[in-house]
């Protein structure tokens, strides 16, 4: 079963542990089913790809998967990991850094 995540397509990141650890990158897809994120440039692996008529063959590199839970939002005022939070603000729910209250989306 899939958790709520609180991260989304195109959110800034920071890799809290791990060997890419302090990357920091934009997230290019989520898989809620296995609570896992790929963040660009992050996790880098090689793999093997057979030449199509659109791709040529050879040696690629491509992002894998990372766990939720080695990731961490950045702040948009520092720049560092922070945890976030929900609020409403008027009629719409933002989400914001809890380190300096900054809305994040």
């Amino acid at each position: 079963m899939a958790t709520k995540l609180k991260v989304k397509k195109g959110d800034k990141v920071v890799v809290i542990t791990g060997r890419d650890k302090g990357k920091t990158g934009e997230i290019i897809e989520v898989l809620p089913t296995e609570n896992r994120v790929k963040v660009r440039g992050v996790n880098l692996v090689k793999r093997h790809q057979k030449q199509t008529m659109q791709t040529p063959g050879g040696i690629i590199e491509k992002e894998a998967a990372i766990h939720v839970s080695n990731i961490s939002h950045v702040d948009p005022k520092t720049q560092k990991p922070t945890r976030v939070g929900y609020r409403t603000e008027g009629d719409e729910k933002v989400l914001f850094a809890r380190g300096s209250g900054e809305k994040i989306r």
